[in-house]
């Protein structure tokens, strides 16, 4: 039988209600991702609007002026061929529009020039010469920007034939636009540079307070984090140590506490232990001697639960080997563990806690059934450990209630068996206090699987 444990996807942290929204998936994740796209969205609109402004007002304006401009050269050499009277005076005037109006000018005598009754517009700066031409020139005209490089074509029937002139692109075209269109790119870069080298400072101290807080869920030392970065920050920061503070120091409080219950509760057990040997045998002294044994049995039970990790401080562990240690030590006196390690694992663990852990775990599981099996390997992310037995196992409606400190499952398990319903209790109380989980669910093959998860 499968169980609805295994089968069910794992839960991010990060989001625990199933992950981003629609919109929300396109955008970073990150913490410097937002800020980016916070500085770089107004920005972006920025030179948006400025380009828009830039070519609907400033690049229009300058281009129909530029038009104006060469229509009206065009139209001044028109004007003057028309009123020659000879080829030294054409010649004259096709020397003067070089030199003054940078136009070159030819004429082929006798020719016609055939003008479509629709002409496509190529751009603007095409549409601009054309009205401006068609403003200053009566007489039919032809105009061709794209066939030169670096030249404008410009061809006007005249009575003698047809004048061709040609002249370059610098009379249309402005070189601000690309300088303009240069500086915005290249001011943006490196502002967006600057931004980004900014924004990465202020949140390495958030990054560093996130490592710190998760070492300390995990169970390990963060002595040297200290507060740093922005206000908000630090405060984050400052309240993150005093929760530590007064996290270890409840913990030292309640080590030293149980230190003092347990010599004022063994004391006075061991006088009784001692009285009672001084007694007769008689059926009521077995009776008090096995009350006390039983008493000192939940006082250890008690105290191994309450004591907790202690003042143990995390080590890097080879977990196989310890498994292989405690499995050794269930197996003295003659029981069967099937144990199973997939590779080498080794990772910071309290390691006489985890024992503790992997030995309750054990135990209990061959308390109750006869076959047990233990595996260890990575998952992703994660180190897994499984304790499977085939023994009557727990109905799933129960797997928390039996993490509750003394509680006993009398229903499923033999209630003739020892312990005080602290093993399972103990047991999550140190995966927990490693940053990880243990949870129970159906063995494949029956009976009861334990499975603790400990973080990489």
């Amino acid at each position: 039988m499968k169980s609805a444990t295994s089968e069910r996807p794992a839960v991010n942290p990060l989001y625990p209600q199933g992950g981003p929204g629609p919109i929300r998936r396109f955008l970073p994740r990150s913490l410097l991702g937002r800020a980016v796209l916070i500085i770089i969205t107004p920005l972006i609109l920025l030179q948006v609007i400025s380009t828009w402004i830039f070519f609907d007002r400033h690049y229009d304006t300058i281009t129909k002026r530029l038009a104006q401009g060469l229509a009206g050269d065009v139209a001044a050499v028109v004007t003057l061929i028309g009123r020659s009277q000879d080829d030294a005076e054409l010649i004259r005037i096709f020397s003067l529009a070089k030199s003054t109006m940078q136009l070159e000018l030819s004429i082929s005598e006798g020719a016609e020039l055939l003008v479509p009754d629709q002409i496509p517009l190529r751009g603007l700066v095409d549409s601009r010469l054309r009205a401006a031409l068609e403003e200053k020139l009566p007489a039919p005209f032809a105009v061709d920007t794209r066939s030169l490089d670096e030249r404008v074509e410009i061809l006007v029937q005249l009575n003698q034939g047809v004048l061709r002139v040609l002249v370059t692109d610098e009379r249309l075209f402005s070189s601000t636009t690309y300088i303009f269109i240069v500086w915005t790119i290249g001011s943006s870069i490196v502002l967006f540079g600057v931004a980004v080298i900014f924004m990465r400072n202020q949140v390495k101290p958030i990054r560093r307070l996130a490592t710190a807080a998760e070492g300390f869920g995990k169970g390990r030392e963060v002595a040297s984090f200290k507060p740093e970065g922005a206000t908000e920050v630090r405060q984050a920061a400052v309240a993150f140590i005093n929760m530590r503070n007064r996290l270890n120091r409840q913990v030292q409080q309640r080590t030293e506490m149980l230190a003092g219950v347990s010599h004022d509760l063994r004391t006075p057990l061991t006088r009784m232990k001692l009285q009672l040997e001084m007694l007769k045998d008689t059926p009521e002294v077995e009776y008090l001697q096995s009350d006390v044994v039983e008493m000192e049995h939940m006082v250890e039970g008690y105290l191994a639960f309450a004591r907790g990790e202690g003042k143990e401080t995390p080590v890097a562990t080879n977990l196989c080997d310890l498994l292989r240690e405690v499995v050794s030590q269930m197996t003295r006196d003659g029981g069967s563990v099937d144990l199973h390690l997939e590779q080498d694992i080794s990772l910071p663990l309290r390691r006489e806690a985890m024992r503790r852990c992997l030995t309750n775990l054990i135990g209990n599981a061959q308390r109750y059934g006869q076959q047990v099996a233990v595996r260890a390997g990575r998952r992703k992310n994660l180190i897994e450990v499984t304790v499977d037995d085939d023994g009557p196992g727990i109905p799933p409606e129960r797997y928390e209630d039996v993490f509750k400190p003394f509680f006993r499952l009398e229903q499923s398990r033999n209630p003739a068996t020892g312990g005080v319903g602290l093993g399972l209790t103990i047991a999550r109380d140190v995966a927990r206090s490693h940053g990880g989980d243990l949870v129970l669910e159906a063995a494949p093959g029956g009976g009861l699987r334990a499975r603790v998860w400990l973080p990489a």
